[in-house]
């Protein structure tokens, strides 16, 4: 019984340093992320950026990091990251392909609240469709066209032709 105590003993001396570094790492990478997001979302506010947009990118800057700081924990535990990181890039892959439609409307949010083509109030028309811009989302852009609501994808607004119909000198 004493033999078995000494190999706990031994064990338990044996990985409580790797323990306690892959808890460091982990909580130096958790507050790299709360840094870089309070960072992000205080800029953009400076610099009058959207707030849905920052606001997307300091989740997505703060679950990396997360993500990351776990990678790096249990490499440091010992264990074999190299699958784990080739099974995220495949979840990755497949996810992208299953998604494409509504990654590309996404994206095409993301551009349109870049590069501000129209904005609310404007009355745009596309793909036979006519009306008064009323929200942009990173999905859809929603337009009131005589008391109804149509939800266009913004895919279509970013690779179709969009009339904007009272464009402000700003626009242009």
């Amino acid at each position: 019984m004493d033999n078995l105590w000494d190999l706990i003993f031994a064990e338990v001396a044996l990985w409580t340093p790797k323990v306690i570094g892959a808890l460091a790492i982990f909580f130096v990478f958790y507050l790299l992320s709360k840094l870089i997001k309070t960072i992000i979302l205080t800029t953009a506010e400076k610099l009058k950026f959207d707030a849905s947009l920052t606001s997307l990118l300091a989740r997505i800057s703060n679950i990396t990091f997360i993500v990351l700081g776990l990678i790096t924990a249990l490499g440091t535990l010992g264990v074999n990251v190299s699958a784990l990181v080739a099974g995220l890039g495949l979840t990755g892959f497949a996810l992208g392909f299953a998604l494409k439609d509504t990654i590309s409307n996404f994206l095409s949010g993301i551009l349109i609240l870049l590069y501000r083509p129209f904005k609310i109030g404007n009355h745009i028309k596309i793909s036979g469709y006519e009306g008064t811009v009323i929200s942009i989302d990173l999905r859809y852009t929603q337009l009131d066209s005589n008391g109804y609501r149509v939800l266009i994808p913004n895919s279509r607004l970013f690779t179709d032709p969009v009339t904007v119909m009272n464009a402000d000198e700003d626009q242009l």
